[in-house]
């Protein structure tokens, strides 16, 4: 039996059979799953547009062309981009100081910097990601994305509470009877229905921002194409651009691991590049990799192709432009159910079950928490990311410092003494290798056995090279045996060039 998308040799040579992604129980799923999407990301990309300082239209116009771009030229299938809070934070000065015009030119030349990033093989870098870290990632994430709609619960009228309740009941309890049509969408249908049928008066998406009524239209930033522009804008094209590949890289391996699929991170970090400047040229505020919004779109819609990420662009700006007055009839509850609904689904509640708690070794622990704290106290995934790497740097290489060890043993007659050292050897545990010889006490001739060591750095050669000045110092000869092949051509390489030339 032939798998989808198999190929088969017909007179003129191969041809595909029709993919399974074209089923129409697929085809389903990538529809309905880009319109939840759709309705959730126009809240989500005005309220990201205030945070930047522009017109609510410049957002929903950066979600509408990031998504539609990225569902043809990213690396990574069903991964939602779209306006983001994370660019929006790292923009907003500029906007505020300079103006539109510079934020456009700014996004262009992110996206130009993203593409040279992204070919240079920065997305390589995610292999040093530690799963402590990526569990605290998600974590934060689900914290942050529940964080995110306690304002839109918070001195509200009482009517807000019932709908968001039953939202939660109805997104819990509609698969039970049916998965044939998603149950946020269900749940926005059913609850913007009876708002407007009894007159309830709540906060609705209209509230948040006018909706614009025309597709965007490209053009060039308007700024003066100098020298001085390019020196203003840089830092911040800089910065945007490693906060959104960092962002997107990590939603794409977190999107792999629900998915049990591979993506390709460097076409993603380019794609990603590719997205912006196109944003940039029609006008937007530029953004990146859409966390909440793409865990609606897989985890809870159970969208697994590009169109269900080109049809929430597509279905964004045809709810704007042709249906905008009946978008802002939906209820503020619905939404905000629906993003609640995805930080309880998107939480690893497995990593802080006490049972796992007590297995996990305590450094995985603190890696997690550092993540998770610096993530919900910046409010930027990019350094709760960073700074949980280095953190579990730390706890690795104290781990594996206490690893190396040294053993004596003195030879019968008393003429020699051979030291065994085990382990690996490099700048955490070198430190303490020059205290485990007796220098006084010795015989005059002493053996360094590494054959069960590695020598990684400068600094593991710097402490052999001081262990054999001490003993030389006492008349005493050192033999330095058992180097591996990497470990003897380093120590060839930097002994005796390390004292500092005194």
């Amino acid at each position: 039996m032939l798998s989808p998308g198999a190929r088969l040799r017909g007179p003129r040579g191969p041809y595909r059979l029709r993919p399974s992604s074209l089923s129409p129980k697929v085809l389903r799923t990538e529809v309905l799953a880009g319109l939840v999407v759709a309705l959730a990301l126009i809240p989500e990309a005005i309220s990201f547009s205030i945070i930047a300082g522009v017109d609510p239209a410049i957002g929903l116009f950066a979600s509408f062309t990031m998504a539609v771009t990225i569902a043809v030229v990213g690396g990574r299938p069903a991964m939602i981009s779209a306006a983001t809070g994370a660019v929006a934070l790292v923009i907003a000065p500029l906007n505020r100081e300079h103006g539109l015009g510079y934020l456009v030119a700014a996004v262009i030349l992110a996206g130009v910097f993203q593409i040279v990033l992204g070919a240079l093989g920065v997305a390589k870098l995610m292999r040093f990601v530690p799963r402590s870290v990526m569990v605290g990632f998600v974590n934060s994430l689900a914290i942050l994305i529940f964080l995110a709609q306690v304002p839109e619960m918070h001195d509200v009228p009482w009517a807000v509470y019932p709908l968001l309740a039953g939202g939660l009941a109805l997104m819990v309890f509609f698969p039970k009877v049916t998965r044939a049509v998603p149950a946020p969408l269900v749940s926005i249908v059913v609850l913007t229905a009876i708002t407007l049928a009894a007159g309830i008066a709540v906060p609705t998406v209209g509230d948040k921002g006018g909706l614009p009524s025309s597709l965007p239209v490209p053009g060039l930033p308007d700024v003066p194409f100098t020298v001085d522009t390019l020196t203003t804008v840089a830092p911040y094209a800089l910065a945007m651009a490693l906060v959104g590949l960092m962002e997107s890289l990590m939603t794409a391996k977190l999107v792999d691991e629900i998915t049990d699929t591979r993506s390709s991170k460097t076409r993603e970090s380019v794609g990603q590049g590719v997205a912006n400047i196109v944003t940039g040229f029609f006008g937007g505020m530029g953004g990146c990799a859409m966390i909440g919004q793409t865990m609606i779109n897989v985890r809870v819609s159970g969208a697994r192709t590009r169109l269900s990420t080109f049809l929430a662009g597509a279905f964004l700006m045809v709810l704007c432009v042709v249906f905008g007055p009946v978008v802002s009839d939906i209820p503020m509850a619905a939404l905000v159910a629906v993003m609640v609904m995805v930080s309880f689904a998107t939480f690893d509640w497995h990593s802080v079950a006490p049972k796992t708690l007590r297995r996990m070794p305590a450094g995985e622990i603190t890696v997690m928490v550092v993540t998770v704290a610096c993530v919900v106290a910046t409010h930027n995934l990019a350094i709760g990311v960073v700074v949980g790497t280095l953190t579990a740097m730390v706890v690795f290489a104290r781990r594996v410092a206490h690893l190396a060890d040294v053993t004596s043993v003195t030879d019968p007659d008393g003429s020699s003494v051979v030291y065994s050292v085990t382990g690996e050897l490099f700048f955490a545990s070198a430190n303490d290798l020059v205290g485990r010889f007796d220098y006084a006490g010795d015989p005059g001739k002493v053996v360094i056995d590494l054959t069960a060591a590695h020598i990684w750095d400068a600094s593991s050669v710097a402490a052999l090279d001081a262990v054999e000045t001490k003993y030389a110092q006492r008349g005493k000869a050192v033999e330095i045996i058992g180097l591996n092949q990497p470990s003897a051509r380093l120590h060839a390489k930097l002994t005796g060039e390390l004292a500092g030339g005194d």
